[in-house]
């Protein structure tokens, strides 16, 4: 893994000779983020040496390098799932790569599922914690002591700074958010009415398929992480679990879109 990441970051320096302090990780029907990034480079994913590509629907498939303000960016448009087939190691693979590029602070954003009823589908909650369900853990195997400890303390997964920084910056700015538990399972099939009640017993105001990993390896290597999910269904009744598919999450993603871009352009700038 060492030598890929390596191998990885040479190529992108000598395309870019760029050096990032923010990572974003842009989820489904968020892509649009990128447009509030002054763009100096845009690599494919394709193009990148050791590189998944992207299978899903509304993940574009590009690394994106600029500036927002005075703050140095790279953006994933598109990030990877274990539902896509890949293993965590390569679900993984491209935040060890922004590690060794120069981040130290990375958000990711999502579409998720909503069982706390003070929820609807468009809000927008700050992720304060975790809970982790996939069957397979990203720090899996033989410990590489070059990239972060064994034995990883996740006691503040999501940077309390950088939480109340973000809801100072919503409150400013007059958008709602909320906060709460994000519970990750793997998909991709959106999870039956028994399943969400199965979350909220557990204590979780929000599931999906994705973030869990991309903090615990961005936390192995020392990385501050901000999570936003977009709630794109509500799980609390059955009844209103009938339309939902991928089409009308991303329809609810691109309604809640600008809010969430304004909380994090403002977020990279104050922070």
């Amino acid at each position: 893994m060492w030598e890929l990441v390596q191998e990885t970051v040479n190529y992108i320096k000598n395309k870019t000779n760029f050096t990032p302090e923010y990572g974003v990780i842009l989820g489904s029907g968020l892509g649009n983020f990128t447009n509030d990034i002054k763009i100096e480079y845009t690599l494919p994913y394709a193009e990148i040496p050791n590189f998944p590509t992207s299978t899903v629907p509304g993940h574009k498939g590009a690394l994106v390098f600029g500036t927002i303000g005075d703050k140095k960016v790279m953006a994933m448009q598109g990030r990877f799932h274990f539902y896509e087939g890949y293993d965590m190691k390569q679900v993984t693979f491209p935040v060890r790569v922004m590690k060794y590029l120069g981040i130290s602070k990375l958000i990711v954003s999502n579409a998720s599922g909503g069982v706390n009823s003070d929820y609807e589908v468009g809000s927008v909650v700050i992720i304060k914690d975790h809970i982790n369900m996939f069957p397979e853990h990203p720090l899996h195997g033989k410990n590489d002591e070059r990239f972060g400890p064994r034995f990883l303390n996740m006691n503040e997964s999501y940077n309390k700074k950088m939480v109340q920084k973000a809801k100072a910056i919503a409150l400013a700015n007059g958008i709602t958010v909320h906060d709460g538990v994000y519970l990750g399972l793997q998909g991709p099939t959106f999870e039956t009415f028994a399943e969400y009640k199965m979350v909220k017993i557990l204590g979780a105001d929000c599931v999906g398929m994705s973030t869990v990993p991309e903090v615990i390896v961005a936390r192995h290597m020392n990385i501050d992480c901000f999570g936003l999910s977009v709630i794109t269904d509500m799980g609390d009744n059955e009844d209103s679990m009938e339309d939902v598919s991928h089409e009308e999450v991303l329809k609810a993603a691109a309604k809640a879109e600008p809010h969430v871009r304004q909380l994090i352009k403002e977020l990279i700038l104050q922070f």
